[in-house]
């Protein structure tokens, strides 16, 4: 009674303090639970004294989607799950993520509940729920319009709801739609993303129940994903050869379609096959008028069957937008097609792939409506696209096959038990928004399928996509460093190679002091050690002996720094210039390389002078130092092998 009681006046408490606030001012569909929990004395039996606030609303809804009590969902929480998943430390936020990934699966039976705002507001508040889930986790009184979830909750709720995102895409989605937020996601930013896709989603149905292609499209039953080159402002060129040709460009889950613009309708329809095995490849190209490369706004579809490739155009005034999104998506469905291959995929299982395949690029389509503040590749939004680069990727496409035995009904478990820890499938997420791809006759239509998230633990997918990213951050801060000396302006980096090239340039300074005889004991030092070597034939011996020298210095040097860290190049910064100081500078190097150049041409100009005889007297000279060369060279020995000058005088 004690706990009651002092459960009913903090529940009254609340209220009156107007904590809640934001339930009633932002179209919640809990602010009704949490009056009821605060004013009815049998629903206060229901508080859960270990859950926060925040928590215990969002159980109390997720019961009521499901139809049972908070009781009987803690009763079915003890049961089923295992005493690690039940730790005191843990139990708050596995309890949350059991009861959520039940009531998400059930609600995504419904069609249309992306654009409800009930369930937009649910799916969000289970994130901000997620982020303190326990009593003594940060009381959240201040949640209102301004209120934001972080990564971590995001990538926890949303892939339990396959056509909000996956979990290999999960994080760079997030990155995508808080970009503009400073990494915390607001509602209002998720709102519009899931009404984007309520309405990708419909016109992917649209343009699949319509009549565009039906004779070839009804043998496979593809679904038409998008359509461009209807607008005459977009055109779409197809250029085969010298022929170019505006036309309509449809690509399906199986196949991209060309339909060249005749006078008062379209050609016969070019069929690309993706799904077949063709040795097919998909690029980006170069294009411009009579064969020139110029504009960096087309696609290049090449494989066995065509005998030259075709290059698809999307023209626009600047950038290359359309090319690229329509780069991204070919190759999802390609790839997509490719992975099934490999690992020989079939049946339902293969139908669920596409389904993940489409549902990527809906989302991009979702993304791209809302419109980012920042610019991003919308190959991170694509799953397969994405594994085609990151690394690792392969690991994660393993894991992905060998998770395709996870449409076969967990038949032993019902809704009401342990199938309840696992969330719905992309194909039957499809198939429930009214789009089905293929036949899903054996999923069972009470029964919730092992998909890609578990209450309490990370999946064999989860622990490949982290090991990968891990990996990705490894790569990226690699790349980071030399990006560091990518300096920009001429100046700057003409001081870091003086910095560099600061040996080899000494170097040469002491080979320029030799030959000018400015101390001719060293210059004369120099000139016998040089003639005895090369007249001996040791110029062999002194080249690999430079070479062991490197070898033997690298050695020594590796284990005297060995766990030091290596010497900073320290460079002398250029004097700061502004615009009109850096122009006169780029004109000076300018001038100085033209002045290079004319010394060269001087120098050959004056070597044919002396080849052609135009100056007899210096020709005459150079004629009689050639000479006296070649009788040098041929008295001694050029080989250690012959037989010396002294051999030669006996003989």
């Amino acid at each position: 009674m004690a706990v009651v009681s002092k459960t009913r006046n903090m529940l009254g408490g609340l209220v009156r303090e107007g904590s809640f606030k934001w339930l009633l001012g932002n179209q919640s569909p809990l602010d009704e639970e949490f009056e009821e929990m605060g004013k009815s004395p049998s629903a206060q039996m229901n508080w859960l004294p270990e859950l926060s606030p925040m928590a215990n609303v969002v159980v109390r809804r997720c019961s009521r989607i499901l139809g049972i009590s908070m009781e009987e969902l803690r009763e079915n929480f003890n049961s089923e799950a295992s005493d690690p998943v039940k730790h005191p430390s843990r139990l708050a936020r596995n309890f949350l993520e059991y009861c959520c990934f039940r009531a998400l699966a059930l609600s995504t039976r419904m069609i249309g509940n992306l654009s409800d705002k009930r369930f937009q507001r649910l799916t969000y508040d289970m994130m901000l729920a997620w982020e303190a889930p326990g009593a003594a986790s940060k009381p959240l009184l201040t949640v209102d319009e301004e209120s934001t979830v972080g990564r971590e909750a995001f990538s926890r709720i949303t892939p339990a709801i396959p056509a909000i995102s996956d979990v290999v895409t999960c994080n760079n989605l997030f990155e995508v739609l808080a970009a503009s937020t400073g990494g915390r996601l607001h509602f209002s930013v998720y709102e519009k993303y899931l009404n984007g896709l309520e309405r990708a989603i419909k016109k992917l149905k649209t343009q699949s129940e319509s009549s565009l292609l039906s004779a070839f499209r009804s043998s496979n039953g593809e679904k038409i994903l998008e359509v461009d080159g209807t607008v005459t402002t977009q055109p779409v060129l197809q250029h085969v050869g010298i022929s170019t040709w505006p036309g309509r460009l449809t690509l399906t889950d199986h196949a991209l379609y060309f339909e060249a613009l005749r006078v008062v309708s379209y050609d016969k329809p070019k069929m690309y096959d993706l799904s077949d095995d063709l040795k097919q490849t998909v690029k980006p190209e170069l294009t411009g008028p009579w064969g020139t490369r110029l504009f960096d706004k087309a696609v290049m579809y090449k494989s066995i069957s065509l005998s030259e490739p075709v290059v698809i155009e999307f023209p626009e005034l600047k950038g290359h937008t359309r090319r690229d999104y329509w780069l991204a998506i070919i190759r999802e469905i390609l790839y997509a097609h490719e992975f099934i291959r490999k690992f020989q995929i079939e049946g339902v299982e293969r139908n669920e792939v596409l389904s993940k395949a489409v549902l990527g690029i809906l989302r991009l389509q979702s993304v791209q409506e809302v419109g980012p503040a920042v610019p991003f590749r919308r190959e991170t939004l694509l799953m397969f696209n994405l594994c085609g680069y990151l690394p690792g990727g392969d690991l994660i496409l393993e894991t992905l096959a060998s998770m395709s035995a996870s449409l076969e009904p967990d038949r032993t478990n019902n809704s009401s038990t342990g199938s309840g820890m696992r969330s719905i499938s992309a194909l039957a997420m499809l198939s429930n928004l009214g789009v089905a791809l293929g036949t899903s006759s054996t999923v069972p239509e009470a029964g919730l399928l092992v998909g890609e998230m578990v209450v309490g633990d990370t999946t064999a997918l989860e622990r490949a996509v982290q090991e990968s990213r891990k990996s990705f951050k490894k790569v990226e801060l690699a790349q980071a460093t030399i990006d560091g000396v990518k300096v920009e302006g001429i100046d700057t980096n003409l001081a870091v190679m003086k910095e560099l090239l600061f040996p080899v340039v000494e170097l040469g300074k002491y080979l320029i002091f030799l030959a000018s005889w400015d101390d001719p004991f060293k210059s004369l030092v120099f000139s016998f050690i040089s003639s005895y070597v090369i007249c001996r034939g040791w110029l062999g011996y002194v080249v690999a002996l430079v070479l062991l020298f490197i070898a033997v210095f690298i050695v020594l040097t590796r284990c005297y720094n060995q766990g030091r860290p290596v010497d900073e190049v320290k460079v002398t910064a250029p004097p700061t210039m502004n615009t009109m100081e850096q122009l006169l500078a780029v004109q000076n190097t300018i001038s100085q390389a033209e002045e290079l150049i004319q010394e060269g041409n001087i120098a050959l100009l004056k070597l044919r002078a002396l080849l052609l005889a135009a100056f007899p007297q210096a020709s005459e000279r150079v004629a009689v130092a050639l000479l006296f060369m070649a009788l040098v060279l041929a008295i001694l020995p050029c080989k250690e092998s012959g037989p010396s000058w002294r051999q030669r005088m006996n003989v």
